[in-house]
């Protein structure tokens, strides 16, 4: 693969769900963070950075389902592809759009290994805001695990702050925690 990627960003089609389903998922951490929740003297919520004692592997799990529920007009579904004569699918998003409250959220934001780092996930975002600026919405939320790191850091650097969190959110009773932006 060159140093530089071509590729193009289109709404996503109920025919690119399988091969959104088969890309790399999985991502690799040192650093996780740690919610501690204390309400001996009142409520106290702390998240702390952790280093792991080894690089933790996790894989990520994509939902055909959530992917399906993003066709429809209202909601959000981007994906990116190589610009070639043969195009490979190479990452997409999923924003589910909620009028009543104005935000959207992001809940899938993937790029497959081999073309991470390539600002790739920051343009089908900037391209989310876009849409989400056309549909009277004012702000956006990214969902992610609190063990994945390389997203908490995708987000900070995205200019989202923290918002808060759900315990037992994920069907794999994860952490959820949220970032957030105004829509400019």
């Amino acid at each position: 693969m060159s140093a530089t990627v071509n590729f193009v960003i289109r709404d996503g089609l109920a025919g690119d769900i399988s091969e959104c389903l088969q890309l790399d998922h999985s991502y690799e951490t040192g650093r996780v963070w740690q919610v501690q929740i204390n309400h001996e003297e009142g409520w106290r919520i702390d998240l702390k950075e952790e280093r792991l004692p080894r690089e933790l592997v996790t894989e990520y799990r994509a939902s055909e389902e959530r992917l399906r529920g993003a066709l429809t007009p209202d909601q959000c579904f981007l994906v990116a592809t190589t610009r070639d004569d043969n195009p490979e699918q190479i990452g997409y998003l999923v924003m589910r759009s909620n009028p009543q409250y104005r935000y959207g959220l992001v809940q899938d934001i993937i790029v497959s290994r081999p073309y991470r780092r390539h600002h790739i996930a920051t343009r089908m975002l900037k391209i989310a805001a876009q849409w989400a600026k056309e549909h009277q919405l004012t702000s956006l939320m990214i969902e992610t695990q609190t063990k994945n790191y390389p997203g908490i850091c995708f987000c900070e650097a995205s200019s989202f702050v923290f918002c808060g969190f759900n315990d037992h959110y994920f069907p794999n009773r994860d952490i959820a925690v949220f970032f957030s932006q105004p829509i400019r």
